[in-house]
């Protein structure tokens, strides 16, 4: 069992608290990482680029000129491909981007980052975190207090008041211990739990 900090809000030590070390000693598997990062992005993507076909374009019912006798090339649309607003030859069409890793690699993933954040120093604990009023200049007051210039903060969303003073601050998100993944792991610099999100999620990594 590994021993971590918890500090207050003005960074000073309250005491320590147990961390398991098969997660923050887990070996950094840079695969692993690489490939949940592709994966939420790819979840992210909306995929609604859609252009239409010559079946969908609106018109074109009516053949354009007789078929012979006029000299002019063959025609049997004029919403063909090849006229002026005709349909589109392989454009985009809507698709569905997302897709499900496997359940132990998403979970071996988050490890491999945790980890790698653990080795660098670049994880907190934090004793409590509650405001009494939603203010972004509380939570500017306590990037400041902690000294940090990018952060993950992780509680639960109950915690209403936190969430709005952090979410209009630059370079800083702030989620549900539930929803703690690779890619907001590795986009900010320093993880911050609260002590009790951080309790929370030892229990649900299990």
């Amino acid at each position: 069992m590994l021993k971590m900090q918890v500090i207050d809000k003005s960074g000073k030590k309250v005491k320590d608290i147990g961390a398991r070390e098969e997660v923050f000693s887990f070996p950094v598997k840079d695969h692993l990482l690489w490939e949940s990062v592709v994966n939420y992005r790819a979840n992210q993507r909306r995929g609604t680029a859609h252009t239409k076909t010559r079946g969908e374009v609106r018109g074109g019912g009516r053949k354009p000129w007789r078929q012979k006798g006029t000299g002019r090339a063959r025609a049997g649309s004029n919403r063909s491909p090849i006229w002026r607003k005709g349909g589109t030859t392989f454009g985009p069409r809507t698709k569905d981007y997302s897709y499900k890793l496997p359940k132990q690699a998403k979970r071996n993933a988050l490890k491999s980052a945790l980890s790698m954040k653990f080795s660098d120093n670049q994880i907190m604990i934090v004793d409590e975190l509650v405001f009494n009023e939603p203010k972004t200049k509380l939570g500017a007051e306590l990037m400041s207090a902690l000294e940090l210039d990018s952060a993950l903060f992780v509680d639960f969303h109950e915690n209403r008041n936190l969430f709005l003073s952090m979410r209009n601050i630059p370079k800083v998100k702030i989620v549900d211990y539930r929803y703690l993944n690779v890619y907001d792991v590795l986009n900010y610099k320093t993880l911050v739990f609260t002590s009790r999100a951080f309790e929370s999620f030892m229990e649900k990594i299990k």
